[in-house]
């Protein structure tokens, strides 16, 4: 517990990872958040989880941080299914996110909104 919010974190070589919580939040529920995360993330690093492919990768991994959690309300914790759907992401816009030009991601991000404005 750190100032009223529960901390729960892991360290893997020069990286560290937190989930926070308010004090009523069950410590339980979100170790698992931080170990479903972690494991979205070695699988779309392909084991390679160090602060540089990190760094390579930051928009798969801010992926993952939106998959997991929307709003403060936990989505999903299974990581396969997570890095899956972030992969299917990835693929959606022709080129991976790193290689995109803005208005193209733009263009991306339009679509999917327009996608889930009609189902």
């Amino acid at each position: 517990m750190f100032d009223s919010f529960i901390v729960v974190y892991k360290f893997i070589s020069d990286l560290h990872f937190y989930v926070t919580g308010g004090d009523d939040a069950n410590e339980l529920i979100l170790a698992t958040v931080l170990q479903g995360f972690f494991d979205a993330v070695a699988l779309l690093l392909r084991s390679n989880v160090e602060k540089r492919t990190a760094l390579e990768n930051l928009d798969l991994i801010l992926l993952c941080l939106d998959e997991i959690v929307d709003g403060g309300i936990i989505l999903d914790t299974e990581a396969s299914l997570i890095a899956g759907r972030v992969e299917t992401h990835g693929g959606d816009g022709g080129a991976p996110f790193s290689e995109q030009t803005i208005s193209q991601a733009l263009a991306s991000a339009r679509e999917h909104l327009t996608r889930s404005l009609l189902k």
